[in-house]
């Protein structure tokens, strides 16, 4: 296939909103109240890069990849145009986000018209890459690499400029390699490539060794996999519960020969197919949608929680945004924090007290999370605040909470009556609860004397949690805190207490009733009194945060205290980390709702549990995994310097009870990101497999110094599929790496 055919296929030629693309037009870019220029925009014939115009005589880079955007979002919804521009603009407007820490695009249309043809454009070309097969991916990258190792645009391929081109690819050959390889597809040994001999090279270089293998032991019908030996791959590698039936659906879905289709066979291309799409993907497919029992108490439930919401960056001098709530909700998040104080102008601002973080309004924060709450997940979002207003503001903070999220905002129990037990995520669909501190208790609602007797709208409340975190950043005496009684009112389940031993929690605290826990106090309990602290977590709701000393953002790991029953350990979801990675590792499964219900011995009042002793019990297990790491495809190069290739290795990470903890490493292979080939194997044994993630994480190895992150993806170890299967690869910030992936062979037995 020649480099214009992949075009051709994806761009939809009678597309009008592609055409009105590709011609492209001028916009206004907006970066300040004075910076607003017009710039010419439009998407290149590939289908997948968008041109732009630039007036920087220096900038060498003019296009970025649709595949680097994250949303198009249409409106006045970034802070910079919410800044900058005026309301009459508001149909005009549009906003490019990218994955990376690039900057959005703010743009202004002509026309609402315009506008329109530019979002319904840009969100096409986005579908169209996404549902791109990983083969076509992959054939689009290397035709677009191979184009731009073709420096003299003659659709020709030189031997040098196939030398240039295997870098471009992650590979670093010798010069007689390349010599042989140009040779064996030069047949008409002109010097050059072009034409069908560009495409058996593209063949050759996709060619996958390990697949053949697999496909020729199972392939017993004249060379080819019929309906009945694919059955037995399924039964006997892939340990699957499948039938004939499910045999033929996948030959009818993933056979891309119409011959061999229509005799019920499989080809190698086609087992590839299966192989890369999410039957043949390690995650099991049946905890990618909600699959849990989702009417327990709120307690019984891990919940995605974020630490200092409104923070993209450190904690000291970093910009806050509503960006970082819409960011942290898409991921799933589903308690985010407030941190509140009195505004200008009588409008209360959110920032980290005490620090240069700039300020937003609460009603612009109130407002986004409206606006994205459960576009990944329907179930309830819980509302941390951290209050430091003074009561006209809280007053204030309160009617914006009451006209922005109307009905969606709990305000009263569920029921007529005075609760027992906290409700369920089910109950809460849609809803949004706040947690913050209380005047009185909630069963003082159903008290007929409090009906008339709380007429005060203030009252002196000692000031608990906050001020944990505050007295990290300035040494002041915990002052008492005047709490509006309008606010004080909306908190329903969720009263922030002091948390003074497990015995005092075990005769006062109620079920509605929960405490905060700095990180270093949250992990001692984990660590020396964990069955307490799992006692604690059956009936109430904790939550972590991390230590104030941790100014740059960084996190803690999250494990122990999920291993202690800890519902809401509360991470930066701005830095990218590992303990982040172990985070939305978690929450993939069960259709990523935020919810992930305990195991039932963290969620029995009776339990014997402790993840650092291990007694006997029902949550030994004790299973073994035997994991094969076989290959990876098509690594990302981790430096921009064109001789720069990749030495990939691979970790394999168990995160768990301390028992089962433990990594293992591969052999680096050297100068080779494109097709490395390992081939090793190793054992794990996990005994409480209930409480384990399982991190892929592969590495640019480095003799000399730290080595560099390629490419992560963890799952629940649950959630593994056994068998052949491809692991998709994340980067740093959790965005897919596209045409990327890992290829293992997973076997979970039970340990003898």
């Amino acid at each position: 296939m020649d480099s214009n055919g992949i075009a051709e296929k994806q761009c939809l030629e009678d597309d009008k909103d592609l055409q009105f693309l590709r011609s492209g037009g001028n916009l206004l870019k907006v970066r300040s109240g004075s910076w607003k220029k017009p710039r010419y925009y439009k998407l290149q014939d590939d289908c997948k890069t968008l041109w732009h115009e630039s007036k920087k005589t220096l900038k060498s880079k003019q296009t970025f990849s649709v595949e680097d955007i994250e949303e198009v979002r249409t409106g006045r919804q970034t802070d910079s145009l919410k800044k900058h521009t005026e309301e009459s603009v508001e149909g005009r407007a549009f906003s490019i986000l990218f994955k990376s820490q690039q900057k959005s695009l703010d743009l202004i249309a002509s026309s609402e018209e315009e506008a329109k043809k530019w979002v319904d454009g840009l969100e096409k070309v986005i579908s169209n890459m996404k549902n791109l097969t990983p083969q076509k991916k992959t054939e689009h990258w290397i035709y677009s690499c191979m184009r731009k190792a073709d420096q003299n645009f003659d659709n020709k391929i030189s031997q040098k400029e196939l030398k240039s081109f295997l870098r471009d690819i992650n590979i670093e050959v010798d010069e007689d390699y390349a010599a042989m390889l140009f040779q064996k597809c030069d047949k008409s040994q002109c010097g050059f490539l072009e034409g069908e001999e560009i495409e058996h090279f593209y063949e050759i270089l996709t060619q996958r060794e390990e697949i053949e293998v697999i496909y020729g032991a199972y392939a017993k019908t004249d060379g080819l996999m019929s309906a009945a030996d694919l059955l037995n791959f399924l039964l006997n590698e892939q340990r699957e519960d499948a039938s004939p039936n499910d045999a033929l659906q996948l030959i009818e879905k993933y056979e891309l020969d119409e011959n061999a289709k229509a005799q019920q066979q499989m080809t190698k291309d086609g087992f590839l197919m299966y192989l890369q799409q999410p039957e043949g993907l390690i995650f099991n497919p049946a905890h990618k949608s909600v699959y849990q029992d989702m009417n327990q108490p709120l307690n019984h439930y891990f919940i995605s929680s974020s630490h200092n919401t409104y923070l993209l960056e450190d904690q000291l001098k970093g910009p806050s945004s509503t960006e970082a709530y819409i960011k942290a909700l898409l991921k799933g998040c589903r308690c985010v924090e407030l941190d509140c104080w009195d505004g200008s102008d009588g409008e209360p601002v959110i920032y980290h007290g005490y620090t240069l973080t700039s300020k937003i309004l609460f009603k612009d924060v109130i407002k986004a999370i409206k606006e994205y709450a459960f576009k990944t997940s329907e179930y309830p979002v819980i509302l941390s605040l951290e209050n430091h207003c003074s009561v006209e503001q809280q007053k204030i903070m309160a009617q914006h909470l009451i006209s922005i999220l109307d009905s969606a905002l709990v305000t009263k129990p569920l029921r007529d009556q005075m609760p027992t037990c906290l409700p369920s995520p089910e109950e809460l669909k849609g809803r949004f609860i706040v947690k913050g501190k209380r005047l009185d208790k909630l069963e003082d609602m159903f008290s007929e004397e409090s009906k008339t007797a709380e007429e005060d709208s203030v009252t002196e409340e000692e000031d608990d949690e906050g001020d944990q975190e505050d007295q990290e950043k300035k040494s002041t005496k915990t002052k008492s805190l005047k709490l509006a009684k309008e606010l004080s009112d909306m908190v329903i389940y969720c009263k922030s207490v002091h948390f003074r031993g497990f015995e005092d929690s075990r005769d006062k605290q109620s079920f509605y009733e929960m405490a905060s826990f700095k990180e270093g106090e949250a992990v001692n309990l984990a660590e020396e009194s964990a069955n307490d602290y799992i006692h604690h977590n059956t009936d109430k709701l904790s939550r972590i945060y991390p230590a104030g000393l941790r100014t740059d953002s960084s996190n803690y790991n999250p494990v122990p205290l999920w291993n202690a029953g800890c519902q809401i350990v509360a991470l930066n979801f701005q830095t990218p980390c590992p303990e982040m990675d172990l985070n939305q590792g978690l929450f993939l499964q069960n259709g990523r709702s935020g919810y992930i219900l305990k195991p039932s011995f963290l969620r029995d009042q009776d339990t014997k549990f402790d993840p650092i002793t291990l007694p006997e019990g029902p949550w030994l297990k004790n299973k073994s995994l035997h994991l094969m790491v076989i290959s990876a495809q098509q690594l990302p190069k981790v430096s921009k310097r064109k001789s720069s290739i990749v030495d990939p290795i691979v970790k394999v990470q168990i995160y768990g009870v301390p028992a089962d903890t433990t990594v293992v490493e591969t052999q680096y292979i050297q100068n080779n990101g494109f097709n490395p080939m390992w081939n090793e194997n190793f054992q794990f044994n996990v005994r409480v497999p209930d409480l384990a993630l399982v991190r892929f994480l592969i590495e640019d190895y480095d003799s000399t110094s730290n080595n560099e992150f390629i490419g992560q993806y963890t799952l629940p170890f649950n959630s593994l599929k056994n068998g052949y299967h491809h692991v998709p690869l994340l980067t740093e910030k959790g965005d897919h790496l596209s045409s990327a992936g890992l290829f293992v062979h997973i076997m979970v037995v039970d340990a003898e």
